[in-house]
């Protein structure tokens, strides 16, 4: 029998973002009687500030090969059992005007707060009860699970794990998950800071002093992987989309490979002006295809000016390596303080890809970024909460 100050649920959810809501409203639609605990003093904080605002709820190009995970099989059938299209209907559903911005990314037209708004209607439509300000001291497992608060004690047959990761500690990100998973036995991989700015060691960052706001179309790899977007150079290294999508693939020491110039190529263009305008200097050439005080900058540090007519053979090549092959090696990223999503996780081996139960531990859910599995930049993690949450809903 339960104490005066304890409450008893089929369905406990902690965390009140974007997987722990769409797994309570599935729940809650099966007759489930569903708590979501938030630790914050509101639902969908992070959902709030993703795309500047205006929420990336989704791409189109979401699929198996979009994520990383150590087991590369693992999510390919909760992603195909609740696609983006699942997502854009109930989009629909609730009236929200969307549009695609670039590369399949689908925006809200007026802003993230009507994903939170759309989320809060489909809980209270299924009779869930969402509880904020609410920070869990213990957990426990007996007959069912046990969670201790400083005022009162909850209970619940289920326990679903849908607390995040460690990315933008200012926004509540903690460690819980990872306690609870270690806690009944479950492995964790190791983790990193993903989609993160690069930053440079002091003396290369000199190199880049007044070069901050730039922003070139680019090709940037790592290893076998490579992105097709902008880099920014900051105050501290460099950022822009792609290099927040290599930055998942980067380990410390790794160096990175920048094409500068992806659709042209500079030997041809160099040979082209030779002919035309050969006492043109090359950096004034090359200042045509890139930001003149980039070019500036690389030419009084790294490579030698002179009239294009004066180029020897081998200047030229230097020159062609450099802007199709410019190698940078990152000092470190910025870390969980920007880090818009955490790689690694709760090891996926412990948990069922159809159910997302843990194997050792019956009623113990784990989905969301606490899991092993990091999508690319652009709308691709936030399906894979809606698709891990929308999959366990139907079995807690």
């Amino acid at each position: 029998m339960l104490e005066t100050n304890s409450l008893k649920y089929d369905v406990i959810v902690i965390g009140g973002g974007a997987a722990g809501l769409m797994c309570a409203i599935e729940a809650g639609k099966r007759g489930r009687s569903t708590l979501v605990i938030e630790r914050s003093e509101k639902i969908g904080k992070k959902i709030l500030i993703s795309g500047g605002g205006r929420c990336n709820f989704t791409n189109h190009n979401a699929a198996p090969h979009t994520y990383q995970c150590q087991n590369p099989h693992f999510h390919k059938s909760a992603l195909s059992r609740y696609t983006q299209e699942d997502f854009l209907r109930l989009i629909e559903k609730h009236g929200i005007d969307y549009y695609e911005k670039k590369l399949g990314q689908q925006f809200c037209k007026e802003n993230a707060k009507q994903i939170v708004n759309l989320l809060q209607a489909e809980c209270d439509e299924a009779g869930v009860e969402i509880r904020c300000n609410c920070n869990i001291e213990k957990v426990f497992k007996n007959e069912d699970f046990k969670l201790v608060t400083a005022d009162i004690e909850f209970h619940a047959d289920s326990l679903v794990i849908a607390s995040g990761g460690l990315s933008i500690p200012k926004m509540g990100a903690t460690g819980f998950g990872y306690q609870v998973a270690k806690k009944f036995r479950m492995k964790v991989t190791d983790r990193q800071a993903a989609l993160v700015p690069f930053v440079f060691g002091k003396d290369y960052l000199k190199n880049f002093e007044g070069l901050s706001g730039i922003s070139m179309d680019t090709t940037v790899k790592c290893g076998n992987t490579t992105f097709r977007e902008n880099i920014l150079v900051t105050h501290r290294g460099v950022s822009g989309p792609a290099i927040l999508q290599i930055s998942s693939y980067w380990r410390p020491g790794d160096t990175v490979i920048i094409d500068l110039l992806p659709d042209l190529n500079m030997e041809e263009i160099i040979e082209e002006q030779i002919r035309k305008n050969p006492l043109q200097e090359i950096k004034t050439a090359i200042s045509e295809h890139l930001p003149k005080r980039f070019v500036d900058r690389v030419f009084e540090l790294w490579l030698t000016n002179k009239p294009l007519r004066q180029l020897t053979p081998k200047e030229i090549e230097g020159i062609c390596r450099f802007f199709h092959h410019w190698e940078i090696k990152p000092d470190d990223t910025e870390g969980y303080r920007t880090a818009e999503v955490t790689l690694g996780g709760v090891n996926t081996d412990g948990i069922s890809s159809k159910t997302f139960e843990s194997k050792n531990q019956p009623g113990l859910y784990f989905i969301g970024e606490v899991l092993d599995v990091t999508g690319w930049l652009g709308g691709y993690n936030l399906q894979w909460a809606w698709s891990s949450g929308f999959c366990a809903g139907q079995y807690v």
